[in-house]
């Protein structure tokens, strides 16, 4: 037991108590916020708990085993602590969440009772309910390899082990025009061939859209410059001038890893497996039994 919970211990066995709770959020891209039902603010490990957010929550269920600890949190929606812009845009999904029970008298007296990520999160008149799920909720996702012949790596992560900040792979710099924070006109680009970011990712660098990022769904060139439209909008405003970065993408086959990535001994795919015609395939009789093509 660390000397924090210790100390919370021998201040609950007192029977007189002066406990709050804390919740700090640490959002995707590595904004982190804090939160406390108490009536003024409380600051330990480096983050300000803000009492003014009217943030409560409701009882922890937890579980023995491997089932699944999960609460809610409730609060109003405000610009100075979880705003509806910032909802929609999705800066919440997935956030990771610590619910602290903490003596405010001695902030040194605490303990972590929560531990997890936020789920679904409902909004309306002002107010936001976000489900909070444990760890072991993790386990429920099905995880394993899958034998396709398409690649199942995601560009440039471990397995795959490509180099996306390599020169030639991405683009920086601003958009010329936006239309619909899905359509993006950038200047021509050159030596980069048509359909070289389709499947990539854009990611906004700056303005009220900084840290949001959208998966491409089309690359053309036009007598302007370059088009980029992505699968489904950001959820805020991007204005032409915002910086932007553009990855390149992969269509997942064998042939584009060898030849645009130079990464065939990496490729995750099968692409000799067999089709479901195999599967129906009648038998025959044949003199050769090598294993080779049916005549």
């Amino acid at each position: 037991m660390s000397a924090e919970a210790e100390a919370l211990h021998a201040h609950l066995s007192t029977g007189s108590t002066s406990v709050v709770r804390c919740w700090e959020v640490i959002r995707t891209d590595g904004v982190r916020l804090g939160f406390t039902d108490h009536d003024l603010d409380l600051v330990f490990d480096g983050l300000t708990f803000r009492a003014e957010s009217g943030l409560t929550a409701r009882a922890l269920e937890q579980g023995t085993g491997l089932a699944v600890d999960n609460s809610e949190a409730m609060g109003a929606l405000s610009s100075a602590a979880i705003s509806d812009a910032d909802i929609e845009a999705g800066r919440y999904d997935g956030a990771e969440v610590v619910a602290w029970l903490v003596n405010w008298q001695d902030v040194t007296a605490r303990q972590i009772l929560f531990r997890g990520h936020i789920g679904e999160i409902q909004r309306g008149k002002g107010a936001f309910r976000a489900e909070l799920r444990g760890l072991s909720d993790l386990l429920n996702r099905p995880i394993g390899r899958i034998f396709q012949r398409p690649c199942t790596a995601v560009l440039g992560d471990r397995t795959c082990g490509v180099d996306l900040s390599a020169p030639g792979l991405f683009w920086d710099g601003t958009a010329l025009a936006v239309v619909e924070a899905r359509q993006f006109s950038l200047p021509e680009l050159t030596g980069v061939p048509e359909g070289w970011f389709s499947r990539g990712r854009l990611d906004v660098l700056s303005g009220s859209g900084a840290g949001l990022s959208g998966w491409i769904k089309r690359d053309a060139i036009t007598e302007a410059g370059r088009e980029i439209s992505l699968w489904e909008p950001l959820c805020a405003e991007i204005a032409p001038g915002d910086a932007l970065r553009v990855t390149a993408g992969c269509d997942k086959r064998m042939e584009t890893c060898k030849t645009k990535f130079d990464n065939l001994l990496n490729y995750q795919g099968f692409p000799d497996i067999p089709g479901d015609d195999w599967l129906i395939v009648h038998p025959a009789n044949a003199s050769d039994t090598s294993g080779g093509s049916r005549r």
